[in-house]
Formats: C-alpha cells, structure tokens, sequence
C-alpha cells in the first residue's frame, strides 16, 4: 500500500509528503461535521446504505468543485475575488434556512421529512454545491495541511493535489457510509428520529445564519469600496 502511494504520488509529479498531506486534508475535510454531513446520516439511517450512497456520490460533485477552488486560491494568493462567494452565500444561506425551517416543523410518521428524499443523489449534489461551510473549511483544511509543503505549491501541483484530496474524500466517504447504514445507527434513528430531525434543522439554520451574516458583510465592504 504505502509503495503504491509513492508510486502514484511520483506519477502526479508529488512528493510522497505533498500527496499524503492532500490525502489527509481530503479526508478531515469530508468527516468534518455540517449540514451534509448531518443529512447524509439521516438519510443513510431512515432509507438505507444505498440511499446514503446516492447522496455521497452527488454531494462528491460539490466536494471537488470547492476544494479546486480552495487550492487555486491558496496557490494563487487571492486570485479568485470574493464577489462570487458572496453571491453564492447568499444562495446558500437561504436554502439552508428553507431546509431548516422544514426540519424544525417535521414530525416522526410523517411523508416527506426532510430525511426523506426521493432523489438522494440530487439532493447531495444541491447540498455539495452550495454547502456554506465548504469553501471555507476548505481552505482552513488545505492550509493547515499543505503549509509545510509549501514549496511545492504551484500551479503545476493543483490536478495532482486535487487527484490526492479526491483519494482523501473517498476515504472520507468510504467512513460515512459504514456509519449511515450501520444497523444500531438505524435503531438509534428511527427511535428518536424527531429529535435528530429538528436538532439538525437547528444547525442548519445556524450555518445559513452564519452564510448569509457573512455573505452581507462581504457585500457591504465591497459596495463601500
């Protein structure tokens, strides 16, 4: 395992310390706790290992698409302005709070809960995309990461480090799933299935609070400048 990771690391054009370094960022990025995270175990709990597989598979989408960013800002030093973050909060702040708000009001033994998802992997691939904590998680995880490495960053590296993250989220996403579909997760679920519902609204609305506060201070500082 570790001679094949060298291997693949030196094909990437990597040292072995920069693609572990990915690897590792990818995979605390992907368990790191948020709405994703909290809807995959619901969905995973109240419609099975396939359905939580669904979700994975589309909320990969976003994954990708915020930590290439995430690296190209760290690589190019603020190359990517703020504007269009700042637009999507907003976006992401109010589906999080329409969601939310669904949460807070649902009921055990009711159709349609929030946990209860027709099409799991296009619900992923919404929350992927407009997670409000991934970008930003991104970059504090990446950072934290590759910052004893930094003389390897450049923008050669990126498709290699961003080939390193997506080893990391499988990973990540390989931990999920086992716990999602996990018989005593299930039972735990459905028993206080309630509960766990609106708790996860309350932090939905936390972070889409937190979006669209952070989103608006952006917006006014760039409006003022």
């Amino acid at each position: 395992m570790l001679s094949a990771s060298v291997s693949f690391a030196t094909a990437l054009g990597m040292t072995p310390a920069l693609f572990a370094a990915s690897c590792i960022a990818g995979a605390a990025y992907t368990l790191t706790p948020g709405p994703g995270f909290l809807m995959m175990i619901g969905i995973g709990a109240s419609q099975g290992r396939r359905a939580a597989v669904l979700f994975i598979a589309g909320h990969f989408v976003g994954d990708v698409v915020w930590s290439t960013l995430a690296l190209a800002a760290i690589i190019g030093a603020h190359s990517v302005g703020h504007l269009p973050f700042d637009l999507l909060g907003l976006g992401c702040g109010l589906y999080l709070g329409w969601l939310g708000i669904g949460a807070l009001r649902f009921r055990a033994g009711t159709t349609g809960g929030i946990m209860q998802v027709r099409h799991p992997m296009r619900r992923g691939l919404m929350f992927g995309l407009t997670n409000p904590k991934a970008y930003p998680v991104a970059i504090a995880t990446f950072t934290a990461l590759l910052a004893g490495s930094s003389e390897g960053l450049g923008w050669g590296a990126l498709p290699g480090l961003l080939a390193a993250a997506c080893v990391g989220f499988l990973f990540g996403d390989g931990v999920l799933i086992a716990v999602a579909g996990a018989a005593r997760m299930r039972r735990l679920y459905q028993r206080h299935e309630t509960l766990i519902v609106r708790a996860s609204g309350v932090v939905f609305l936390g972070f889409a609070a937190a979006a669209l506060a952070n989103a608006t201070t952006g917006l006014l500082v760039a409006r003022r400048n």
